[in-house]
């Protein structure tokens, strides 16, 4: 459907919020085809859009912005960031070695990280804890290369998460050689947060046991602080981020001694 009638700018980038808002994400090359006008100049409008704290820009397109406090269900979040998160995974995935033992917990960037574990067919005798299902289903096809343990727990269904009680119990008991873990926050004074409560404790269970912690963060998530502190970025070993995160913030969290990588 064309949207090629003249209209004012300010009624334009209100259509193409909408639009955004509605589908969650909309390529560049679509919204200059419905509104009738170049690519650059949908860029500048997305530009202002993301300005005015409206949506964030990611590759090829945009998507809306989540508000502070707010939790998107996985279904939704699984298609923004997607080729983002897809280079993050790929990155952490890189990471593991055979022989070693893994946790994994929850989300659409932890499950990329999944899948590439998956598609690495050198990986052999790796123990991977989880407390997501979707987690656990990605990793299902790779067994008996990968032992995947599910830690049990309370269902989340927003997250497809397994939480307190009984979430806790396993992941207490172990100490693996790497930890993944997903978070709603990046900040250099505020730390690594998340969202929700449940997820939270189940995260700080996970930092206590590993021996070596790489927090997973779409460029979204940098800069950004959410209601629970899960832990200082002193605290941490590695974030993997990309190219869509902060400068300023990448080099604040460098010069407070964390080690950021750029997935590419």
């Amino acid at each position: 459907m064309s949207e090629t009638s003249v209209i004012s700018l300010d009624e334009r980038r209100g259509r193409m919020l909408a639009l955004i808002r509605e589908r969650q994400f909309i390529p560049v090359a679509e919204l200059s085809d419905r509104f009738g006008i170049s690519e650059v100049t949908v860029r500048s409008d997305l530009a202002a859009l993301a300005s005015d704290g409206h949506i964030h820009r990611i590759r090829g397109g945009a998507i809306p912005r989540v508000e502070l406090g707010q939790e998107m269900p996985y279904e939704e979040s699984a298609t923004s960031y997607a080729e983002e998160k897809r280079a993050i995974g790929r990155a952490a995935a890189e990471l593991v070695r055979p022989g070693e033992s893994v946790v994994l917990d929850v989300g659409t960037t932890v499950v990329a990280a999944a899948r590439a574990l998956v598609a690495r067919e050198d990986l052999r005798d790796v123990v991977v804890f989880t407390n997501g299902l979707k987690t656990a289903l990605e990793l299902e096809a790779a067994i008996p290369r990968l032992t995947v343990v599910v830690s049990g727990g309370t269902l989340r269904s927003l997250q497809h998460s397994l939480v307190e009680p009984m979430a806790t119990k396993i992941l207490a008991e172990i100490a693996p050689s790497i930890a993944f873990l997903g978070c709603s926050g990046v900040h250099p004074e505020g730390g690594i947060t998340n969202v929700n409560l449940p997820e939270a404790q189940v995260k700080q269970q996970i930092l206590r046991s590993a021996r070596r912690t790489v927090i997973l963060a779409d460029g979204s998530k940098i800069g950004r602080i959410e209601l629970a502190q899960l832990c200082a970025v002193d605290e941490i070993d590695m974030v993997i981020t990309d190219e869509s995160a902060s400068p300023p913030v990448v080099a604040a969290l460098r010069e407070r001694g964390c080690e950021v990588v750029i997935a590419r």
